[in-house]
């Protein structure tokens, strides 16, 4: 039997490498959040979503085959937690028994460690089989119906019938009965195990008025010799049939290994779908397009990750990018930039594992690979500066990227001056267009944002963080060009306004200063993204 809920035609491999840059993945759009809500608790559950999360699908169809799974999940929760329950109990089950009997290293502990499982086991496919029956008319996704019409069909009444009684009789309540042969030399060969049954003696032999058929013998009770040679003609008689029962028990065995991985996935999806439902999170099952498609659109796009810590409301935002094969994302410090930036890789990678996204509504191209290139801190080694760094990293992204792929760059190439800085930037990023690469870059970088602009403005999207005239930000995104200041003195003021001003300092001064920009990932900045009112009002998040 198989499960095939993750894959229509084949098995979950969770032994899968994980893809290059995955480290970076989970660190630069704070995916640990969102891996921990799926989980809920359970080590197991974090490490199948991690899995199914980092694997991406690139197959538009293949996560469709997904989401119709999950929509009869989400519309049937309890049947899927319990379904998981009984996978968990089969192998709780087998962990149980093997403290108890220990290991196993002879064809008759074999057979008996055998039998236990078994009978475990077939206890829980029967409450499998029970809930098949109870409900597969009331799912309708291909893979949940595919399930329940194996189980019914593998598991019918013969097979249990047939199964118990192969399980009583191994057994041998009644002795162990193997027939052999002699060779030449008098040694035993052939041995075969026969059936209790084939036993019996006739009423006549048993009384003693027939003719005899069989003979026996018994041991000395301090016969230690002859006890050893019965139990090795016993091993040989029942080393066959031991190795079927240990391998029907593997297969079994494995079956609910793979049922509990893959219904973990769905049981994770739940998990994460309450938390978001309990805070009033809208979530949409998003629309794949094939990956030479530059398909981008959403509404009320939120960062999912954000949402799970912040208590309050998340700002979404509205994109049209169809078409557009480069991003730019530019404006105001702490205005949502890379708020927004996480919040498309985020959905970019629930989409392409088959989860719903956190929007109103979201189409994107499925990525052949998903990459970042956010902003550090400076090497506390000192072994190498910043832009080193920013270059190692961009060189290793460089060895496994291709075309179709989506990378995502966060304030890349800080670490030196202006010019140098959006030289770098521009460079970088027209090699990955070349190579059919789509890119979302934020930048404080004028000069490398205003070169796009004005080279390249049909094929790319500039998205400017809003500022209000007092300084507020409303943490949304709107369509529209460059500006040559990040309104840095906004943030300055809001932390105290500590250098002595006097007629040589203009605030205009901060803000347009190209090297003086504030690093938005300060362990002071306001949560991006989280409603909030004036500068001088007490931060959110």
């Amino acid at each position: 039997m198989k499960v095939y809920l993750l894959h229509q035609d084949r098995d979950f491999d969770v032994a899968a490498d994980l893809p290059p840059g995955h480290q970076d993945l989970i660190q630069d759009l704070e995916l640990t959040t969102l891996l921990r809500a799926m989980a809920a608790g359970d080590k197991f559950l974090i490490e199948v979503s991690a899995k199914a999360l980092l694997a991406s699908l690139q197959d538009p169809e293949a996560i469709r085959y997904r989401q119709r799974v999950l929509a009869d999940c989400l519309a049937q929760p309890d049947v899927i937690r319990e379904m998981y329950a009984v996978a968990v109990g089969a192998l709780e089950d087998k962990r149980h028994l093997w403290g108890y009997g220990g290991s196993y290293q002879t064809p008759p502990s074999n057979l008996s460690g055998a039998v236990r499982y078994l009978e475990a086991y077939v206890a829980r496919l029967r409450q499998l089989r029970k809930i098949a029956d109870d409900h597969a008319g009331n799912f309708r996704s291909d893979g949940m119906r595919a399930l329940f019409a194996t189980l019914q069909r593998e598991l019918d009444d013969g097979y249990f019938e047939e199964i118990s009684y192969h399980l009583k009789q191994l057994r041998f309540r009644g002795g162990v009965l193997i027939s052999a042969e002699l060779d030449r030399d008098n040694s035993g060969i052939n041995f075969a195990l026969r059936e209790p049954g084939e036993a019996r003696r006739r009423w006549t032999e048993r009384l003693g008025i027939g003719p005899r058929t069989t003979y026996s013998f018994t041991l000395a009770p301090r016969d230690e010799a002859g006890g050893q040679i019965l139990e090795d003609l016993t091993s040989r008689g029942i080393n066959l049939v031991a190795n079927a029962a240990a391998q029907s028990a593997d297969h079994i065995g494995s079956y609910f290994t793979m049922l509990r991985t893959e219904l973990g996935f769905y049981v994770s999806c739940l998990n994460l779908a309450d938390r978001l439902a309990a805070k009033g999170v809208p979530i949409t099952v998003p629309d794949p397009e094939q990956p030479s498609a530059l398909t981008f659109s959403c509404t009320d796009l939120r960062d999912a990750c954000l949402e799970l810590q912040s208590p309050d409301p998340v700002v979404g935002n509205d994109v049209q990018a169809d078409g557009k094969s480069l991003v730019i994302i530019t404006g105001a410090n702490s205005g949502g930039k890379s708020t927004f930036l996480r919040s498309v890789g985020v959905a970019q990678l629930m989409m392409q594992c088959g989860l719903f996204v956190t929007a109103g509504s979201y189409r994107a191209d499925a990525a052949r690979g998903i990459f970042t290139h956010f902003i550090r801190e400076e090497d506390p080694g000192m072994t190498s500066g910043r832009l080193d760094n920013e270059l190692w990293r961009m060189s290793a992204i460089a060895d496994h990227i291709g075309p179709h792929c989506l990378m995502l760059f966060n304030e890349s190439f800080a670490g030196t001056n202006e010019r140098e800085g959006s030289e770098i930037g521009h460079q970088v990023v027209r090699a990955l267009l070349d190579a059919q690469i789509k890119v979302f870059f934020v930048t404080h970088r004028f000069n490398f944002a205003d070169r796009f602009h004005r080279r390249h403005a049909r094929s790319t999207l500039f998205l400017r963080a809003e500022r209000h005239p007092d300084g507020r930000r409303n943490y949304k995104l709107a369509v529209k060009e460059p500006l040559p200041t990040s309104f840095g003195e906004d943030l300055y003021y809001r932390l105290g306004a500590w250098l002595e001003e006097d007629e040589t300092f203009t605030p205009a001064a901060v803000g347009a200063a190209p090297d003086g920009e504030v690093d938005q990932d300060s362990p002071d900045r306001p949560a991006s993204g989280i409603a909030a009112g004036p500068p001088d009002a007490p931060r959110t998040g």
